[in-house]
């Protein structure tokens, strides 16, 4: 009977991890967070009483916001740029769209990449972007993107996204392994995944997982700080799931990379959008998308955060420690300010 409890505690444990995930990728989560990267003697100090509004982009460095025109023309000089959000927030799509529109206007051609689909959605993918599907195929779309499975609610939250995407006959990428796959994690480990098929089938058995010493840190202080009470193991398997999704998503960027590096110069830059938490510090992906292209590839972090004026505080903490090259300040989204757990 014990044995029983502990593995329906254990399967518990990994359901809230799961929805954690989600949730983690795209929180603010300043206080509990020292600087990991930044080296504090390269920035200002921000002060939390500065004059800040809707819509600005902060440089982290200084705290000051920058010209928007100008600093989005700027983003077609880069490889990569990541754009992080908080999930199901609109204004966080508008602020990906006028990056979009911004390449596009200049002549570019740039990739999308997207976290919200999994690597077994791409065969969808490809024939939306190209014209696929009309409204009408709207859910026929869903079920053979596998959306419900591997990101769940309202596709209406990220269709702006697809529909540029279709409009401009852009690439788009999903940048997930399939969820069933990380499940699997969660409950084995990478250890006892390594001989199942699934992991061979998407070639992760030809991968290097790193297991970063810093990135270790913050994970598993904030599985720890949202789900107290697990057993060591329990939040072992959790942090290796969180290891293996970021590998993967830069294992695809890496590769559009690639791609785009062969098309020619007017193809690019990546638009990688994902939940904030993944490339908070640089640490979850685009560390190990630099050290993927030995830091031949130039990459810029846009962090986008909904701005309550009682959130200053926060934010400068955030930005103090580096958490992006640019915050970016929008307006709230229908959730409200972010937390760490929910």
């Amino acid at each position: 009977m014990m044995a029983f409890s502990a593995r329906i505690a254990q399967r518990a444990l990994a359901g809230r991890y799961l929805f954690l995930l989600c949730l983690w990728c795209g929180v603010v989560a300043a206080p509990a967070c020292r600087s990991l990267e930044a080296s504090p003697g390269q920035r200002h100090v921000i002060a939390a009483d500065s004059e800040w509004k809707e819509w600005d982009v902060l440089d982290t460095k200084r705290g000051l916001p920058v010209q928007l025109d100008r600093w989005i023309e700027s983003l077609s000089g880069y490889d990569i740029v990541y754009v992080g959000e908080e999930h199901h927030n609109h204004s966080h799509i508008e602020a990906a769209l006028k990056i979009l529109r911004s390449l596009v206007d200049r002549g570019r051609h740039p990739t999308l990449a997207l976290e919200m689909f999994g690597w077994d959605g791409q065969e969808a993918l490809n024939r939306y972007a190209g014209g696929g599907y009309d409204q009408a195929d709207r859910t026929a779309f869903v079920t053979q993107s596998r959306w419900t499975q591997n990101w769940g609610g309202s596709l209406e939250d990220y269709a702006p996204l697809l529909d540029f995407a279709r409009e401009h006959h852009l690439i788009v990428r999903a940048m997930n392994p399939p969820k069933s796959l990380i499940r699997s994690v969660v409950k084995k480990g990478i250890a006892g995944v390594r001989g199942e098929p699934e992991w061979s089938r998407w070639g992760l058995d030809r991968e290097t997982i790193v297991d970063d010493p810093l990135y270790r840190e913050k994970i598993l202080e904030q599985l720890q700080q949202c789900h107290g009470g697990g057993a060591p193991e329990d939040y072992e398997t959790m942090y290796q799931a969180s290891m293996v999704r970021d590998e993967a998503m830069a294992k695809t960027l890496a590769e559009a990379w690639e791609s785009t590096r062969e098309d020619g110069t007017t193809r690019g830059p990546i638009v990688s959008y994902t939940g904030g938490g993944h490339i908070q510090y640089k640490l979850p992906v685009p560390k190990r998308v630099a050290r993927r292209l030995a830091d031949h590839v130039k990459q810029i972090t846009v962090y986008l955060t909904s701005f309550d004026p009682a959130r200053k505080a926060e934010i400068s903490e955030s930005m103090n420690e580096g958490i992006a090259d640019y915050v970016w300040l929008t307006p709230l989204g229908p959730q409200g300010p972010p937390r760490r757990c929910r």
